[in-house]
């Protein structure tokens, strides 16, 4: 078989074998949708008679949407591969006559289709649970399209080339701490202008906070950009940053990557 369709083969088995892990379908994926009905209820009141018509939905969709790239492949891929690799299955994969490039692919597939899936539910639930107006121009959901794209496959590097610094004992710890601490700096559960400006520049070192921007610059009216750092959305640069972090990412996992646990070979 093609290492494509050994690709194809792994992406089933690694929706299957995701599915069936309760707590990290809940955690990575079912968490961003479950938290934006209950900031829409919660704070819904906050938001009647919003000047533009911004409803709690609406103002707290990108941070989800942001929140849910990151987890649905960093998250997911730091902790799997590490699991992976410290129970034995790379080391008996590397022993099988399947290309290393077919697990990876299976990977890709996984967050491929579980970050898809999970934008277009939390899409869903804002329309129509919420009322929540979505982009009706084709420059918006390009833009969407472009963040949303360089999001998932820099989080899915970048959750690989994680895994190498974790154990399977303390990668919980390792992921969620700092997963935790920049899901509030970077303006996906509170606004950003309201996080202090030396926060805010350590949040611009990492991507979620550009996907965030990247987020709202689709889904907010243009007068809120005045209300970012640059007072713009910084479209170009947001692209640049995440494509930097992308090939960043790609770079470090190639040369960190490894199919045994520490101490063994």
């Amino acid at each position: 078989m093609s290492a494509l369709a050994l690709g194809l083969d792994r992406t089933l088995l690694e929706l299957k074998m995701y599915s069936r892990e309760k707590e990290a379908v809940f955690f990575s994926f079912l968490f961003p949708i479950l938290l934006l009905a209950l900031f829409s209820v919660i704070f819904g009141s906050q938001f009647d008679g919003a000047d533009g018509g911004m409803t709690a939905g609406g103002y707290f969709l990108p941070g989800m949407l942001s929140a849910g790239v990151l987890l649905t492949s960093f998250q997911t891929m730091a902790m799997s591969v590490t699991v992976e690799r410290d129970d034995g299955t790379l080391k008996r994969l590397r022993a099988t006559p399947m290309p290393p490039v077919a697990y990876f692919f299976g990977k890709v597939g996984l967050v491929a289709v579980s970050s898809t899936v999970q934008v277009a539910l939390l899409l869903l639930v804002a329309r129509l649970a919420f009322g929540v107006e979505l982009p009706s121009t084709a420059d918006r959901w390009a833009v969407f399209a472009l963040v949303f794209v360089l999001g998932v496959f820099g989080g899915t590097v970048l959750g690989v080339a994680y895994s190498s610094m974790a154990t399977a004992r303390t990668v919980g710890a390792v992921v969620l701490g700092p997963m935790l601490v920049l899901q509030f700096i970077s303006g996906v559960y509170i606004a950003f202008d309201d996080v202090p400006q030396w926060l805010q520049q350590v949040a611009s070192l990492f991507p979620l906070k550009w996907i965030a921007q990247g987020m709202r610059s689709v889904f907010f009216p243009e007068q809120l950009a005045a209300a970012e750092m640059a007072g713009s959305w910084e479209t170009g640069r947001t692209a640049l940053v995440l494509f930097a972090w992308a090939v960043g990412g790609l770079v470090v996992c190639a040369l960190t990557f490894k199919w045994f646990k520490r101490g063994t070979t």
